[in-house]
């Protein structure tokens, strides 16, 4: 991301790398979207899908927010079977930087609820 906003301030930002950006956006949603803090709003379901290749789910509830890689079962559970309410598409780059507000949702391809995407960025669960 710093290099990124270094590239931004001269006025030639670049995509990230797709490998930096494929594991950047897995660590996002690994370690800083997964929570146990309660999910304030209704539960929801956010599909993510990098032109990469990879998807993720974000699965919002009052237990927190749990993410899964599609495709992957964890503890026999098919992260698959559910619709998401809101999915966002684009490259692994775009989507690391939508998720640290370098740039707007309607950069990439989304389709559902939009109120959840704006929910999501409003959250602290940190307060």
């Amino acid at each position: 991301m710093h290099t990124y906003d270094a590239q931004l301030t001269v006025g030639a930002p670049q995509p990230l790398p797709d490998e930096v950006a494929l594991d950047g956006f897995d660590d996002c949603q690994f370690t800083l979207c997964a929570t146990t803090v309660a999910w304030p709003h209704e539960p929801a379901v956010v599909d993510y899908h990098a032109t990469e290749g990879r998807s993720w789910r974000l699965r919002l509830s009052s237990d927190g927010a749990r993410a899964a890689r599609l495709g992957a079962s964890a503890a026999g559970e098919d992260p698959d079977t559910d619709t998401a309410d809101a999915s966002a598409r684009g490259t692994a780059s775009d989507l690391v930087l939508f998720f640290y507000g370098r740039i707007p949702l309607d950069s990439l391809k989304w389709e559902g609820d939009r109120r959840i995407f704006d929910q999501l960025i409003a959250w602290d669960p940190s307060v």
